[in-house]
């Protein structure tokens, strides 16, 4: 589990930026982590915003929720430049499914952690076809700190690490929940794999 670092005894007291990257395959876990980090956040009396992508509807408009039903107040924007315009004086930013943005949000998560802010993002670091699933590689590489979830795949119960499209399409970007993904392993993951 993470562990938040106290920022007590530091010599600085001048707030420090960074970014924590939450990556995994559905089912993993990983808006229940940035959930409970952004939580621990407001018991710390921080001031916490947190967003998620305008096209992200399957659960609620305007909460992130998580598959197992845990939800935080969120604002949906198009663009992650809308990001920067929201955020003002907070402490922490929080941004969900971060995978749906376009590369414009590396600029912008870099920009809010050089002005000082915790920022705490999760999304899928792969799609449906085991690949990168872009910006998320980027994010992690500029990240103070990386935390992969797992999931347990749900043909053999071993970890798993992959996301498995049920459906025959080809878009990257499919929403969609149990009906449309299960979680895989490696191994199963290839056995499974659509063409």
């Amino acid at each position: 589990m993470f562990v938040e670092r106290s920022p007590r005894g530091t010599k600085n007291t001048e707030r420090k930026g960074q970014i924590e990257v939450i990556c995994g395959s559905m089912f993993s876990g990983k808006t229940e982590e940035l959930i409970r980090r952004l939580n621990r956040a407001k018991i710390a009396k921080l001031k916490v915003e947190i967003f998620k992508p305008k096209i992200d509807t399957r659960y609620h408009e305007e909460e992130v929720v998580s598959h197992n039903e845990t939800s935080i107040r969120s604002t949906p924007v198009n663009f992650a430049e809308d990001i920067l315009l929201l955020t003002g004086d907070c402490d922490v930013v929080g941004i969900d499914e971060v995978q749906f943005f376009d590369d414009r949000i590396v600029p912008v998560v870099n920009q809010l952690a050089n002005q000082g802010k915790r920022v705490i993002l999760a999304g899928l670091d792969m799609d449906f076809e085991g690949q990168p699933f872009d910006p998320m590689p980027k994010l992690m590489a500029t990240a103070e700190y990386v935390t992969k979830v797992h999931a347990i795949c749900m043909k053999c119960g071993d970890l798993a690490a992959f996301s498995l499209r049920l459906s025959d399409s080809r878009q990257k970007v499919v929403l969609g929940e149990k009906e449309s993904y299960e979680a895989r392993c490696r191994r199963c993951f290839l056995e499974d794999k659509r063409p």
